[in-house]
């Protein structure tokens, strides 16, 4: 039995019992998932819910939907959808929490954007920032918070100081070095502009609109255009671009690398996928799905994963490829991408902790929303893949 299925430890510490990235709060989630799937019980459920509110929730600034009061409120929200309603009260309570949190977020960007000065991508990335809190928005369905938040992403779009508005100062590892002079743009959905990109397009989609949202969407789309390398059969896109490569006109990349959710081609193409079906772009959703297929039926690509993790291994892929083949209206491309799926290397977990981004509890949840007969909670809207 692994030690997701056991009973929570006796004692949790604030840190790691209101964390999804890297703590307790993922096995909750599993086990939110396995009841809902019918492949639990909501009472095991409840066991590591309870275990991982036995401290102050913890709704500091800095709390994203990873971490702290939104993590746990996302957490208890989908508790509350799918099983009893004794969850509906601490979730309203912690409303207000998170409520709190993307309220000081927005302001300090808008003084950041006023003062004419460069982001950090932990302002607006899916991980950490304003992207991530409005997909848990999205889910919650708080409407009127949500639109905030997206007119804020419209801002980012805009160029600052003749670069786009979500270029970052920092490097890719989000601290001053010496390496990035002048900053980077970062690629990837869980860190760079297609995360921003997913949320506009999916909350376009749903009918949540603000002033400006298909011109950011365009936008982004143009840049991601202007970096698309090798056309439209085999297109890839570099992880990061530095100042130096930006004003040279090119990426010193030479071929994609790792084909994963977080940096790779998988998560810009359901990036792309979902913004070509906002604007009712067929030809960018067909180079999407080319490019979704070339990453995981390139022998070199595939081999290139070596982990099983849910960030950066097959277990994100895997499930990626799942919800992309949902979509598309070409069932024989879907067939191709959930069998070239199926058939990526396996090299075991190799996950580093419990949590659900690079843990043992992201892989377990991705094998039991894929192996499920029925929906499930729908824990993937975090990561934008619905």
């Amino acid at each position: 039995m692994t030690a997701e299925l056991l009973a929570p430890p006796a004692e949790v510490s604030a840190q790691w019992g209101q964390s999804l990235a890297k703590g307790g709060l993922a096995t909750a989630l599993l086990h939110i998932e396995r009841a809902a799937t019918g492949r639990g019980s909501w009472d095991t459920a409840h066991e590591w819910i309870t275990a991982c509110l036995s401290q102050p929730v913890n709704s500091f600034t800095g709390a994203s939907v990873f971490y702290g009061a939104p993590a746990v409120a996302h957490v208890l929200h989908l508790a509350a959808l799918h099983g009893p309603r004794a969850y509906h009260q601490p979730r309203m309570l912690l409303d207000t929490a998170v409520e709190h949190v993307v309220e000081q977020r927005l302001a300090a960007a808008h003084r950041r954007i006023d003062a004419g000065q460069r982001p950090e991508f932990h302002e607006f990335d899916l991980l950490g920032g304003l992207t991530g809190l409005g997909a848990h928005l999205r889910v919650r369905g708080r409407q009127e918070l949500l639109r905030e938040v997206l007119s804020y992403l419209v801002w980012l779009t805009a160029p600052v100081h003749g670069r786009s508005g979500w270029w970052t100062h920092l490097a890719p590892s989000g601290d001053p070095d010496d390496r990035y002079p002048g900053g980077h743009g970062n690629f990837g959905i869980a860190h760079g502009i297609p995360g921003p990109l997913t949320l506009l397009a999916l909350t376009y989609l749903d009918g949540t609109r603000v002033p400006g949202q298909l011109e950011a969407i365009e936008r982004i789309l143009d840049w991601l255009d202007a970096w698309q390398q090798n056309g439209a059969a085999r297109a890839w896109w570099p992880e990061a671009l530095t100042a130096a490569e930006a004003d040279e006109g090119r990426t010193r990349q030479s071929k994609p690398l790792r084909p994963s959710w977080c940096y790779g081609t998988p998560g810009i193409a359901t990036a792309l996928h979902h913004a070509a079906r906002t604007i009712g772009d067929p030809d960018r959703a067909r180079t999407a799905e080319a490019a979704f297929l070339d990453a995981i039926e390139d022998p070199d690509q595939a081999h290139s994963l070596t982990d099983g993790t849910v960030c950066h291994g097959t277990a994100g892929v895997r499930l990626a490829a799942q919800r992309f083949a949902e979509r598309t209206d070409d069932h024989a491309t879907a067939l191709r991408i959930l069998a070239a799926a199926s058939n990526l290397p396996d090299p075991g977990s190799d996950a580093t902790g419990h949590g659900l981004l690079e843990g043992t509890a992201g892989i377990a949840l991705t094998r039991c929303s894929l192996a499920a007969e029925c929906p499930g909670a729908g824990w993937d809207a975090l990561l934008l893949l619905i």
